[in-house]
């Protein structure tokens, strides 16, 4: 047996971190918690006592990949443990284990991992994935019984990025951090059911005494939502959010000041209903119900997610996923709903232009189909940046604190998703559309069927009156052929 001393004493949450025994673990929360450090002393110290194993640690971009975890890989191991090959990437350790350190940009480059067997996933900045990155390097965990081990999953994250809304869905909503949580997951081909462990331990630059004050300070002096992310590791408030003004305040969901999520009331009878709606089928789906009142200010009342729901719960279970169903199945189970519900009520029908495509005959046109079912629309209006602003316009509280759009608080996905919204890198005056924006679609559709101008801008006060003894400032100006100041 080989006695071996490392140069690492790990903080109370980096020993939490490597103590767990999730399936799947969530490190940080926070910038300056430690996180790069950990995943690579977790690497190194779990593949030393297994031997054989190989570990496969992830950013999204090799050059963030090349100046955080490869570097404190090279910084942190002790040569004589092994040796880091620059070509391959790849350190191999003396009892045979090897830590594989990769990019993963997109879907694509996931498939690149086909073949390969991965004992240990690490992820570091896992909101800079998205899920289907993540579900997908899932299926590569797997080991063979002599390795004696179960594969599991570490990651490491700060809020914000793409992947923010199903990182916070999968470890932070309505669980406690810290505990252990369990789903259910099920196989229909072996019939029969597993848990599966999941936790998250959040950590601060608080819990990390090797840093110093100076970086406390530097955090500070951030944007707000940039410094509530990082500094205290909200994951409510984050950098590059686009709709920071959505506001969910339980205290006034009776009053309606200054929140845009209200309790639910019965809406009156002369008020205009309106249906919204965006396709999906590989990814939800979304039907948004809307009333407007007679100033011409929204309620949104009751939304269909086409999203699997966790039966104890009866919220989504998995953020971003669809059901697969085929139109008539989705045109099905809004009929039901209004069948049983909205009896004689009559709606106006907003959707995604797309489905009015008619390129493969009307027998496989979604709004024919719809039509059928006696489900009706109009082609809703896809202009990105107008729709984006109505939205904005709507979410703007006036004076006495009171906007131009209410949601019930029984509209879960909305209050989830549209928090979650962030602005796309490419074009950065749009949204990121490859997160989970198909209720902002839908809504977006809504808002311009009923476009309202932008709040009125507060008067600004009068400017002091200048000391002005010689009458230079208030010399009146005239036109002359000229232009001549006299």
């Amino acid at each position: 047996m080989i006695h071996i001393d490392l140069d690492y004493i790990p903080t109370e949450k980096q020993a939490m971190f490597h103590r767990s025994s999730a399936d799947e673990l969530l490190y940080g929360g926070a910038a300056g918690g430690g996180k790069s450090k950990a995943i690579v002393m977790e690497a190194l110290i779990d593949a030393l006592e297994h031997p054989g194993i190989h570990a496969y640690l992830f950013r999204k971009t090799y050059p963030e990949l090349r100046d955080t975890l490869i570097r404190e890989a090279i910084t942190s191991i002790p040569p004589r443990l092994g040796k880091y090959n620059e070509l391959r990437h790849d350190f191999r350790l003396i009892n045979g284990s090897v830590l594989h350190f990769r990019f993963c940009r997109n879907l694509q480059d996931a498939y690149r991992y086909q073949g390969v067997e991965i004992h240990r996933l690490y992820i570091d900045e896992l909101t800079h994935f998205s899920q289907d990155v993540y579900d997908y390097l899932k299926t590569r965990l797997r080991a063979v019984s002599s390795l004696g081990i179960t594969p599991r999953i570490r990651c490491a994250s700060n809020p914000g990025g793409i992947g923010h809304g199903w990182v916070k869905s999968l470890f932070i909503d309505r669980k406690e951090p810290y505990a252990v949580f369990t789903d259910t997951v099920s196989s229909s081909v072996l019939g029969k059911s597993r848990e599966v462990t999941r936790q998250y331990i959040p950590a601060t630059v608080l819990d990390n005494p090797h840093l110093s004050e100076d970086y406390v300070f530097q955090l500070e002096q951030k944007p707000p939502a940039l410094r509530k992310a990082l500094l205290l590791g909200d994951w409510n408030v984050f950098d590059g959010q686009v709709f920071t003004e959505f506001v969910n305040d339980p205290a006034h969901y009776q009053d309606r000041i200054g929140t845009h999520v209200i309790s639910p009331f019965r809406i009156p009878k002369e008020w205009k209903r309106y249906r919204s709606f965006d396709w999906g089928y590989s990814k939800p789906f979304s039907v948004g119900y809307w009333a407007e009142d007679n100033d011409g200010r929204l309620y949104r009342y009751h939304e269909i997610y086409g999203s699997p729901v966790d039966p104890a719960t009866q919220l989504t279970a998995r953020a971003n996923v669809g059901m697969r169903l085929e139109p008539a199945a989705v045109a099905a189970q809004i009929r039901e709903y209004e069948d049983t519900y909205e009896k004689g009520t009559h709606f106006i029908g907003i959707a995604d232009p797309a489905i009015f495509d008619e390129s493969r005959g009307s027998d496989g046109c979604i709004s024919k189909i719809f039509e059928r079912h006696g489900l009706y629309f109009e082609k809703g209006d896809h202009e990105r940046i107008a729709g984006k602003m109505q939205l904005h316009n709507r979410l703007a509280f006036d004076e006495n604190g009171i906007p131009m759009l209410y949601v019930f608080n029984t509209c879960h996905d909305f209050i989830r998703t549209i928090p979650t919204i962030v602005y796309s890198q490419v074009r950065p005056e749009d949204i990121d559309t490859d997160g989970e924006d198909h209720i902002y679609d839908e809504t977006r559709y809504m808002c311009m069927y009923l476009p309202i101008l932008p709040p009125k801008a507060p008067a600004k006060a009068p400017l002091p009156e200048r000391d002005d003894p010689l009458n230079m400032y208030k010399r009146e100006t005239v036109k002359t052929p000229y232009d001549f100041i006299i």
